[in-house]
């Protein structure tokens, strides 16, 4: 029997990580994000497919596959959490457990970043926790899929 598949999706500018604002984001990159979410997942049982763009129209894409290759989404939509009706959408369209994921407290943030478009559909939220935030939403999961 083959692990359950978990999308790990970041959105805009996580390809930055390391480089941008890294008081607020830290210096690990996303190919280390990868690697840490891959471990993990693999030690909880799951397959995590990791993927970054930069494109709403990529992760609406991603998202809407997910229906019928992976029994979870870990997002981090960025930005696009904030703005997009799109993801919501494609979320809610997909019909496997969402748990939405960001490194930084966006209630500590601009206010603008306090409403997500994400978080009603979700299954649960983690923020400000950086990467091991990512870890627990990769443990959450498996418990959900258990």
């Amino acid at each position: 029997m083959s692990s359950p598949r978990i999308l790990v999706l970041n959105g805009p500018n996580l390809n930055m990580l390391g480089k941008r604002e890294p008081e607020v984001y830290g210096h690990e990159t996303l190919a280390d994000l990868d690697a840490r979410c891959q471990a993990k997942a693999s030690e909880l049982g799951l397959e995590a497919d990791c993927r970054q763009s930069n494109h709403e129209g990529d992760l609406v894409t991603w998202i809407q596959d997910a229906r019928e290759n992976h029994e979870g989404i870990i997002l981090n939509a960025g930005a696009y959490t904030h703005t997009s009706v799109a993801l919501h959408d494609a979320l809610l369209a997909a019909q496997v457990p969402v748990i939405e994921v960001h490194l930084s407290n966006i209630f500590a943030r601009e206010e603008y970043r306090h409403h997500s478009f994400i978080s009603p559909i979700a299954v649960g939220v983690i923020c400000g926790l950086g990467f091991q935030g990512y870890d627990l939403a990769l443990e959450a999961m498996a418990a959900r899929l258990a």
